[in-house]
């Protein structure tokens, strides 16, 4: 029986970067180098009568790209995502300051 975990880990090596973005590219000699979050996940399991199962998932976040123009290097984010991240996170967080605000108040 070959070792599921190993080939869990090579294959989840596809995931990420190349997933949400592709290779780094060269378009007329400025070098583009995409930046992505990612994070996999992976479970398994069988019974006493060795039936078992299994399975797993991924998520990837494309960040923006590093461009590289000669000896400048800037990344360049991706708005949409950043904002797709930051309009949750703010609300959170402005709910929470509202929170202990009016906490120690009373």
């Amino acid at each position: 029986m070959p070792n599921i975990a190993l080939e869990l880990g090579e294959q989840s090596a596809s995931f990420g970067v190349k997933s949400s973005y592709g290779e780094q590219q060269d378009v007329d000699g400025v070098r583009l180098i995409p930046v992505a979050l990612t994070w996999t996940g992976f479970g398994g399991g069988s019974d006493e009568s060795g039936n078992g199962g299994g399975g797993g998932g991924g998520y990837s976040l494309p960040l923006g790209a590093y461009i590289r123009r000669g000896d400048d290097l800037r990344f360049e984010p991706n708005v949409v995502a950043f904002a797709a991240v930051a309009i949750p996170l703010v609300w959170v967080v402005g709910r929470a300051l509202s929170r202990v605000i009016r906490a120690l108040k009373k």
